[in-house]
């Protein structure tokens, strides 16, 4: 970018984990959300992912002093005028999301890229909302952002060529390696991921085997680093139920249904790590 600067829209976890790797690459970032306990919690989010780095050694205490100060909060969307570069990070919604979309462009300069951290939704019906198709893009950043390695980049019908090698240019920028997928539903990640999850939800539902027992067949015997069912817990139940409604509804394949199990713990409120509750029950 022919400027150091990054939008970022949300500072949940994932627009936090954003912000805080692009902090880290150098870039001043803008973090914008709709109130102050949001911002407050994103910086809290961002400040002990920092510690744990000076505890471990990997960057000094002045580093992350360093990283902190190039983080600005704000609660208004024009924060993001002055970015050529802006990162929407907020819950999977289409509704939501096109309308932060909306809002954003009417803001930023003519040559702003807009790009959406969706998991799942078509970054081609999400461009349809903007007056400029042309300048958005998917940046699928992978959870946790600060550790995982990779950025799926999506484009859309009319995402141009320039669009997307910025994108590109962006994320190794931060530190990531890239996939470019087309915009069909769930991308590349999560086509793949999701019906595992799913699955594993049924084995679970139909008495197959315990929850530990799915998760240990795949850590042991798969080498997953981290089991099915306790990686739905780390992204969120209820994220995983809505990629799944999508799978479902736009690919129009029975073996994309969402597992009534899964349905009945997020009615629960049982979501994962954010509650305290998933598959399995998270202390403090």
């Amino acid at each position: 970018m022919s400027e150091q600067r990054l939008g970022v829209i949300g500072a949940g976890q994932m627009g936090a984990g954003i912000a805080q790797v692009a902090a880290q690459a150098g870039l001043s970032v803008s973090v914008t959300d709709v109130n102050d306990e949001r911002l407050s919690s994103g910086r809290t989010a961002i400040a002990g992912s920092l510690a744990r780095l000076v505890k471990k050694q990997q960057l000094t205490a002045e580093q992350a002093d360093e990283v902190q100060s190039r983080l600005t909060w704000s609660t208004q969307t024009d924060a993001h005028q002055d970015c050529p570069f802006i990162v929407e990070a907020v819950p999977e919604n289409e509704e939501l999301k096109a309308g932060i979309l909306t809002a954003v462009e009417r803001v930023c300069g003519a040559h702003t890229i807009l790009a959406s951290n969706t998991s799942s939704i078509s970054i081609t019906r999400l461009a349809a909302h903007l007056q400029r198709p042309e300048q958005f893009i998917g940046m699928h950043f992978m959870n946790p952002v600060p550790v995982m390695e990779l950025v799926e980049v999506i484009r859309g019908a009319a995402t141009s060529d320039e669009v997307c090698e910025t994108t590109l240019k962006l994320a190794r920028q931060l530190g990531k390696q890239t996939t470019v997928a087309s915009d069909y539903p769930g991308f590349l990640s999560n086509r793949i991921l999701m019906p595992m999850i799913n699955e594993a939800f049924f084995t679970l539902m139909e008495g197959v085997g315990t929850a530990e027992d799915i998760d240990r067949t795949m850590t042991l015997g798969m080498r997953h680093p981290l089991g099915p069912l306790a990686l739905a817990d780390l992204i969120g139940l209820e994220t995983c139920l809505s990629i799944m409604e999508i799978l479902h509804t736009q690919l129009g394949d029975s073996k994309y249904r969402p597992c009534p199990l899964l349905r009945r713990y997020v009615a629960a409120g049982w979501l994962g790590r954010k509650s305290g509750r998933g598959v399995f029950t998270y202390g403090e």
